[in-house]
């Protein structure tokens, strides 16, 4: 899993290629709201986009779908697109032959499986993933992915390339700095209860953060979002404990939000063995984002190893699905 971490920069310039001779434009004055419907490592794309499209202030509303069911406003002005690595998640194909039951407009991002089937037999707009990764280091190649489908319905421009670049060149010129801080972040973590706090319109980096813990270090940590979190779970720091709390900022914060970070800061400071504040380099959104992504995921397999735990293995996902597979 490091190897594979490690080439995200290189997977972030292979997903742009793979993508950018895409020259079909699609119809879109009909759509007044966009569905993105995924899970795990194929629905964090959604989440990462629905924050961006809310930071560049589009007109059009987004619902990030995580489940078999499908919101009730979905219909003939609705594009759906559907996100399966695989091609074989079960909530996501169920959700989908709901959304073409209201008759949403449907697009499909995958490697394989049954939604390409599906997407095969139905016309719908597909961009093909390359295949053989574990879905959660294909971020690189599901969420640009992304980004091009929603280009094509004219909902972003071109310009997500060019962060995506500026991605590539500040990850590779400073990839020493960034195993660097971090083994530090992760000696940090370790044996440690994790709380992970950002602002709103970081969330889905913070949640991609916490996935790759989960997955990849085999640990459990929770986030929440400022300011929401100074209403409900600020008050709950009352108990000392082997807690290390990790800040992210993208540097987009609003400057009450801002503030919010700093005044909370001395009452946790009281209760928890360490805080650590994480800030994203870069100039847009898309740059910090991805900037940021691919430092919790080098934390997250640096912490693995300090565990000494295989990152990769998901043997617990795996005995689910075939539970439920016999159902």
């Amino acid at each position: 899993m490091k190897e594979l971490v490690q080439l995200f920069g290189q997977q972030l310039l292979e997903a742009i290629n793979l993508t950018k001779n895409l020259k079909s434009k699609y119809d879109s004055k009909h759509i007044t709201n966009i569905v993105i419907s995924g899970l795990g490592g194929s629905g964090i794309g959604g989440s990462f986009m629905q924050d961006y499209l809310m930071h560049s202030k589009s007109k059009l509303p987004v619902f990030v779908n995580k489940d078999y069911d499908i919101p009730a406003f979905v219909n003939e002005h609705t594009l759906f697109i559907a996100c399966s690595y695989s091609g074989n998640t079960e909530e996501t194909l169920e959700a989908v032959s709901k959304a073409a039951k209201q008759k949403a407009t449907i697009c499909c991002i995958t490697s394989g499986g049954k939604l390409l089937v599906l997407a095969g037999k139905k016309d719908y707009p597909i961009i093909g993933l390359p295949s053989g990764y574990p879905p959660r280091s294909a971020f690189a190649f599901s969420s640009v992915a992304l980004m091009k489908m929603l280009n094509m319905y004219g909902i972003i421009s071109n310009s997500y390339e060019k962060e995506v670049y500026e991605a590539v060149a500040i990850i590779t010129e400073e990839e020493k700095a960034i195993a660097k801080q971090a083994k530090l972040v992760a000696k940090k973590l370790l044996n440690k209860q994790i709380f992970m706090y950002c602002g709103n319109g970081n969330e889905a980096v913070t949640v991609r953060f916490r996935q790759q813990l989960n997955e990849n270090s085999k640990v459990l940590a929770c986030h929440h979002v400022y300011p929401e979190m100074n209403h409900n779970e600020y008050v709950g720091w009352r108990t000392k404990g082997d807690y290390t709390v990790i800040n992210l900022f993208n540097g987009f914060e609003h400057k009450r939000t801002s503030a919010r970070f700093e005044i909370t800061k001395p009452i946790i400071k009281k209760y928890a063995k360490d805080i650590i504040d994480i800030h994203a380099q870069g100039k847009g959104f898309i740059t910090k984002s991805l900037y940021l992504v691919h430092l919790g995921d080098m934390i997250s397999v640096e912490l693995a190893d300090l565990r000494k735990v295989d990152a990769t293995e998901v043997k617990v996902i795996d005995h689910l699905k075939g539970a439920l597979a016999v159902l």
